[in-house]
């Protein structure tokens, strides 16, 4: 066993990072991504210091442990990106609230409106076309509006 890991050189540790990388790729978790980095980084410092079999996987040990609190750091910063636009994937929750213009009549509870580019179904009390009504629920592709 010893002797295994005294072959270790910079290029298994570059190998070994791509291959858990590309293993990222195949089954993400956003785990092996670090532990493929801290790989990447023993190998590239192999090139510039020769060193050890023992200091190679101190190194990666390291590296693998500090790839935990960095990993934090950007997951947090993610979560605050995404904070910023709270209705990033719930466009229709955004809606709630504003006032549109009918583009056809409300005849039996059952109209449109155009929203920038789309035409959204509307659900509401009868009103003509132009009439000006107010978002005040989404459910799925669907709006609940009230006259304004």
């Amino acid at each position: 066993m010893a002797e295994m890991f005294s072959t270790l050189g910079t290029w298994n540790w570059l190998i070994f990072g791509f291959i858990l990388m590309a293993l990222e790729l195949a089954a993400p978790g956003v785990f092996l991504f670090w532990l493929g980095l801290a790989a990447l980084l023993v190998g590239l410092l192999s090139f510039a210091f020769t060193s050890s079999w023992q200091i190679q996987l101190l190194m990666f040990a390291v590296f693998a442990a500090l790839a935990v609190p960095a990993w934090r750091h950007f997951a947090k910063g993610a979560t605050a990106a995404s904070k910023t636009n709270p209705f990033l994937n719930r466009r229709n929750e955004a809606l709630v609230g504003r006032e549109f213009t009918l583009e056809k009549p409300i005849v039996d509870g059952s109209g449109t409106v155009r929203i920038d580019d789309t035409v959204w179904r509307v659900a509401g009390p009868d009103a003509p076309a132009g009439s000006r009504v107010k978002v005040v629920r989404a459910d799925g592709a669907s709006l609940t509006v009230a006259a304004v």
